[in-house]
């Protein structure tokens, strides 16, 4: 990628967030800040798809900018901010809701799969992918990192800004998605996928000792010490190399191997090693949120950025499409 790509993308303020975001989106956004034009923000719009109480919304919402800070996002080389505080993008939602059909719509594997997880089919459940689209299309993304459970929402969001061009002039760039190489499913402590609604996930902003007793929680096979373990079968390995190079996951494997150490030993030396990754961004986090007068500068900045940029290809849209009548 040549040094000017914007590169864009979002995290949900849903829960607390855990290894599994940190290794699928968030370490990768804080690195594109360094070599690319970084746009990245909490989709606190999208969170009211499943979130329904106030307080659990304010607090994710804050958690999430919480940690990302901490863990090095840096508001002078990136534009970092909050979803609903840039209304220009609801109201481009609308606008770009005429540039896709019903059933289109309704193929949507999201929407299918939170319906059969029995999540309530709201208009805004059912709106997600165009939401999605005016997040991309008002911030001029042109590449979007996404995980396979995401690429056919970027799809749509070609399909409309394509449509959109078509109908009445180029208006948007089209972005391409990244899909790269993506990080394989982090399994949570119970070997299916992380995640907060399955409880199986590892906080790793968590009270030391919280922490700790979730580690010691992965789930393990009956192996004894004195016997041979296969790292291919081990939900504990597998979370283990996430924080190891090609070397260390080789030597890990070795060690599994050979006859003489237990579980309790390698679940121990996961949590010091959890505790060593992210020793400074804990102690940077308990700083920021000792200071909430610096929270609400940084956020308000961000939101200023963003708006600049989003306010610019609104009017240009609400110009093509005949609202500017005089």
């Amino acid at each position: 990628m040549n040094a000017t790509m914007r590169v864009l993308s979002g995290i949900q303020p849903s829960g607390q967030l855990h290894l599994g975001n940190y290794f699928s989106m968030m370490r990768q956004m804080i690195r594109y800040q360094q070599t690319e034009d970084l746009f990245c923000f909490v989709a606190s719009y999208h969170a009211l798809t499943t979130v329904f109480e106030r307080e659990k919304l304010e607090e994710g919402i804050r958690n999430a900018l919480l940690d990302f800070l901490a863990l090095g996002m840096d508001p002078d080389k990136s534009t970092f901010w909050v979803q609903s505080d840039v209304p220009e993008v609801t109201e481009l939602t609308w606008l770009l809701s005429t540039s896709i059909t019903v059933p289109q719509l309704e193929l949507a594997h999201s929407y299918k799969d939170k319906v059969a997880q029995g999540i309530s089919p709201s208009g805004g459940l059912f709106f997600y992918p165009i939401l999605m689209a005016a997040d991309i299309l008002a911030f001029g993304g042109e590449r979007v990192p996404v995980g396979k459970d995401q690429k056919q929402h970027l799809e749509f969001t070609r399909d409309i800004a394509g449509r959109f061009n078509n109908r009445y002039g180029e208006v948007f760039k089209v972005p391409e998605p990244e899909i790269g190489e993506e990080v394989a499913v982090v399994p949570g402590v119970d070997g299916r996928k992380m995640s907060k609604s399955y409880g199986n996930a590892i906080y790793f902003f968590a009270p030391e000792k919280k922490l700790r007793k979730t580690v010691m929680s992965i789930v393990t096979d009956s192996t004894g010490v004195d016997e041979a373990k296969d790292p291919d079968q081990s939900v504990l390995y597998q979370i283990f190399c996430l924080f190891l190079d090609e070397k260390g996951r080789g030597e890990l494997a070795d060690r599994f191997r050979t006859p003489g150490t237990g579980y309790g030993h390698f679940k121990q030396e996961l949590f010091e090693k959890i505790m060593d990754t992210f020793s400074e961004s804990r102690k940077r986090r308990e700083e920021l949120e000792a200071d909430p007068g610096y929270l609400q500068e940084v956020m308000s900045k961000g939101a200023e950025k963003a708006r600049a940029v989003a306010s610019d290809y609104l009017d240009r849209a609400r110009q093509a499409v005949g609202l500017r009548y005089l």
